[in-house]
């Protein structure tokens, strides 16, 4: 209970300050297409020089936190996710909030943030030694066949048609390979000097998902499609705690999936949000109403990437191995101090160790009162005319685009694959299944390069992929994933034909 001990830090005034100022302006920079909770703590960085280390890292924890909550606030009302980790929210926080339910989804999305945000950061405080422990178990052959069960959720994450789900998928994974080969320098796919580079997932996130929302705002002209405000008012916070207690299957799920999938170095809130979307509508008695506008679709994702946020700095503070791109920025900032994390950070720095890991707690409740109070208002962005909001979008595309990595080249890659999305949807394709592929290329064919190369050191690929209890554990998930998919595709099948 050595934690406790550090509260009080927390609450000093500048320390205090920082923490709402952190938890504030993430949520702000979460709802910014393109500003993900990377660009966001790296941007707080400079910030950092001239305070103390233990305060620099409560501005950067809080803003790592609400940035990741702060990315559903586009997804619902935009169906823009404000950052990858919110792909899976805006398949159902959308269609809430064309259903005049904007306000209950951005309720429970943040009531759920918090509570897998406060799981995740609890089991920080009390299984550090344990997790990390069990963190170093994960070599290269664990994360392929991790990868892998992401890839086996493709097909069922477009609820319309299994096969071009499967296709959707393999395009993102194609996407993915373009560029230079990482481990081998192999060029591949490079057909303009804008490719050079490889497609960043910031820039494919942005495109794929907000101009084929500006073309169809733009083709309605003023046909304006509005939330009725009366929905808008009438939700109540009340109500909304209703919905999240009585989705307790759905925020068990996403926590669960969350804190484990956070504490794998390398792999990320956004498969995290993905799985745990796909887990919850696997075991729900409603599935065909996943994609419909259900809150547990909304209430698993937001649970779920908030929820790796703890896990994912286990690695950082107990053993120097960034568990996630956010993570290491932040060993960065731990670094200009002077402090560098492992075994005896907690012996040597524990005022800091204790007190960054306490304000990470109380951000997350401070998230979730600050993300309710704004809720009803920012669920008012649906009242703004269709042609208003396509150019707002439309400059919010390119300037989150052109802020990675300062390109044009990035632009264009953004607007080509954002018009090429739009003609997909058009003959039934969906963009999560693309972007979950385009996540999930590189870290499969990385680990399994990686892999391979050990394998031909030891008793050769077979044996090394396909041995070991863990090995064989998510080989069983992987198998039984894509069997589910199958039977829920056959399934939906005989249903149409049934009604038809």
């Amino acid at each position: 209970m050595e934690f406790l001990q550090y509260f009080g830090g927390v609450f000093e005034p500048v320390s205090f300050l920082l923490l709402l100022g952190g938890t504030v302006g993430g949520l702000i920079l979460g709802a910014t297409p393109g500003l993900s909770p990377t660009m966001a703590v790296a941007l707080l960085i400079p910030f950092t020089f001239q305070l103390e280390a233990t305060q620099g890292l409560i501005l950067l924890g809080a803003a790592y936190t609400s940035t990741v909550a702060g990315g559903a606030v586009s997804a619902i009302l935009l169906k823009i996710p404000g950052a990858p980790a919110n792909i899976a929210t805006a398949l159902d926080g959308n269609e809430m909030a064309k259903q005049g339910r904007a306000t209950e989804a951005l309720h429970v999305s943040f009531l759920a943030s918090g509570v897998g945000g406060i799981v995740g950061v609890l089991l920080l405080i009390f299984l550090t030694p344990v997790l990390a422990r069990w963190a170093l178990a994960f070599g290269p052959s664990h994360l392929f066949w991790m990868a892998i069960l992401g890839v086996t959720v493709i097909g069922s994450l477009d609820s319309r048609s299994f096969v071009k789900g499967l296709l959707s998928g393999c395009l993102g994974l194609w996407l993915s390979m373009i560029g230079y080969d990482d481990i081998q320098g192999a060029q591949r796919f490079i057909f303009h000097d804008s490719l050079t580079g490889g497609v960043n997932i910031i820039t494919a996130l942005i495109g794929i998902f907000a101009i084929p929302q500006v073309i169809e705002m733009l083709a309605k002209g003023r046909r304006e499609h509005r939330i009725s405000q009366v929905a808008i008012g009438k939700q109540s916070l009340f109500m909304s705690l209703r919905v999240l207690l009585r989705k307790s299957k759905a925020l068990s799920i996403g926590t669960l999936v969350g804190s484990v999938i956070g504490l794998i170095p390398g792999v990320g809130g956004q498969i995290a949000g993905l799985l745990a979307y796909d887990q919850t509508r696997k075991f729900s008695k409603d599935s065909d109403s996943f994609g419909k506008g259900n809150p547990a679709g909304v209430i698993a994702a937001e649970s779920a990437n908030n929820a790796m946020v703890g896990p994912s700095l286990v690695p950082l503070l107990t053993l120097s191995i960034p568990g996630s791109p956010t993570a290491a920025v932040l060993l960065g900032g731990l670094l200009i101090h002077g402090i560098f994390p492992g075994s005896d950070l907690f012996d040597n720095y524990p005022e800091v160790a204790w007190t960054f890991i306490n304000s990470m707690l109380i951000g997350q409740i401070l998230m979730v009162i600050f993300g309710i109070a704004v809720a009803s208002y920012a669920a008012r962005v649906a009242h703004v005319p269709p042609p208003v909001m396509a150019a707002a979008v439309l400059v919010l595309a390119l300037f989150g685009s052109y802020s990675v990595q300062q390109s044009m080249g990035d632009v264009y890659v953004m607007l080509a694959l954002g018009i090429s999305m739009y003609l997909l949807e058009k003959v039934g394709f969906s963009a999560a299944p693309l972007v979950l592929g385009l996540i999930l290329g590189p870290i499969a064919e990385a680990n399994f390069i990686q892999g391979s190369m050990i394998a031909n050191a030891m008793d050769g690929p077979v044996a090394y992929f396909l041995s070991g209890t863990l090995n064989l554990f998510l080989l069983t998930l992987v198998l039984a994933s894509i069997a589910w998919s199958f039977y829920s595709s056959y399934r939906e099948n005989n249903r149409s034909g049934a009604k038809s």
